[in-house]
């Protein structure tokens, strides 16, 4: 028995196979229910009492040995076959797609980053806010057209509630709490009740920034204004501020940047101008700085608004402002290689 064990060891140390085929024939042969080592098992009922510890140590010797090289048989067959190998079975038979940004985030957090780098910190204020914060500590007057009912949603059962019309409303909360200096950057979504149409729609996004400190003139903010169009649009573009009005803004300003497709040489999308309107901007009104508890004697202010969406509009020549809130995926995979 012993030395029959031992030549069928010899025998199983030799196996090789070619196929998947191949290797099932050899676990049959060796060690199926009517295999040579299973008929080895059956025949060791006949070993003498003084072998049979010496017998059985072997037959299981040469099982665990035929299981192991037919086990490596078979792993080796299966990643040279490639068909098997790293599949993972508990996949979705079908490709998950990664998602992608959302183009206004896409934005926004390209203005975030560039003011970032000047020093402007985030804040963020309420959706629903109270008169006062929008409206009365930004020195808009009591019969100002933007707290009419054809601009501003109102709360029904509490007039004095609003949805924001401006991210002006952060600034004033900032400016409540601390004293300049103050450089902060206020994203965020605002509403307006307006018809919703390809250059309009009763929700948008903004980004405002505020900054309040002694001795703060309007050559910063046109240095800054600059500085930011510039790593937004390219290093060759230029701004021009046209003199406009703001209630919290005195002296006002509505800055332009050469337009992004002809490079100022005018054209369909600048009107032939060759100027695109991106901002208002301005020195905060004394009575804004006032009204929030700020010294006007002693600091000064600068502040700028601007649209997400028409940054957007401007960046990537989204013509209608209705695909950045219709979660069309076939609008939104044309920004994969933004992100």
């Amino acid at each position: 028995m012993l030395e029959k064990i031992k030549n069928m060891l010899a025998e199983v140390e030799q196996l090789h196979a070619n196929s998947a085929e191949e290797i099932e024939a050899l676990r049959i042969k060796y060690l199926s229910r009517k295999g040579e080592i299973t008929a080895l098992m059956q025949d060791f009922r006949n070993v003498p009492a003084d072998q049979k510890r010496e017998v059985g140590v072997k037959i299981n010797e040469l099982k665990n040995r035929a299981m192991e090289i037919i086990n490596d048989l078979k792993a080796s067959f299966e990643t040279s076959d490639g068909d098997t190998a790293d599949i993972d079975i508990t996949r979705t038979a079908y490709p998950v797609e990664l998602g992608t940004r959302h183009p206004l985030t896409i934005v926004k957090n390209e203005i975030i980053d560039i003011f970032s780098r000047l020093g402007f910190s985030l804040a963020e204020g309420p959706e629903v806010e109270d008169d006062w914060h929008v409206f009365s500590s930004m020195n808009f007057a009591e019969d100002h057209p933007a707290r009419d009912m054809q601009d501003t949603f109102f709360v029904e059962s509490h007039p004095d509630i609003i949805l924001r019309t401006h991210t002006s409303s952060v600034q004033s909360r900032v400016m409540e709490v601390q004293q300049p200096p103050v450089r902060v950057l206020c994203p965020g979504r605002v509403y307006r009740n307006e018809a919703i149409s390809a250059r309009a729609h009763c929700f948008f996004h903004q980004v405002e920034g505020l900054y309040v400190d002694k001795d703060v003139s309007f050559t910063d903010l046109k240095q800054v204004l600059l500085l930011f169009a510039k790593e937004m649009f390219g290093e060759d573009t230029q701004i021009r501020l046209r003199p406009s009005y703001f209630p919290f803004t005195e002296p006002s300003a509505e800055m332009d940047v050469s337009c992004t497709l002809c490079k100022g040489k005018g054209c369909g999308m600048c009107k032939g101008s060759g100027w695109l309107e991106i901002l208002g901007c301005g020195m905060v009104h004394p009575a804004v700085l006032e009204a929030n508890g700020i010294d006007s004697t002693k600091y000064k202010g600068y502040a700028f608004g601007m649209g997400i969406e028409r940054i957007a509009n401007l960046k990537y020549q989204v013509k209608d402002l209705r695909l950045f809130s219709e979660n069309d995926v076939r609008f939104l995979k044309e920004f994969e290689a933004a992100n």
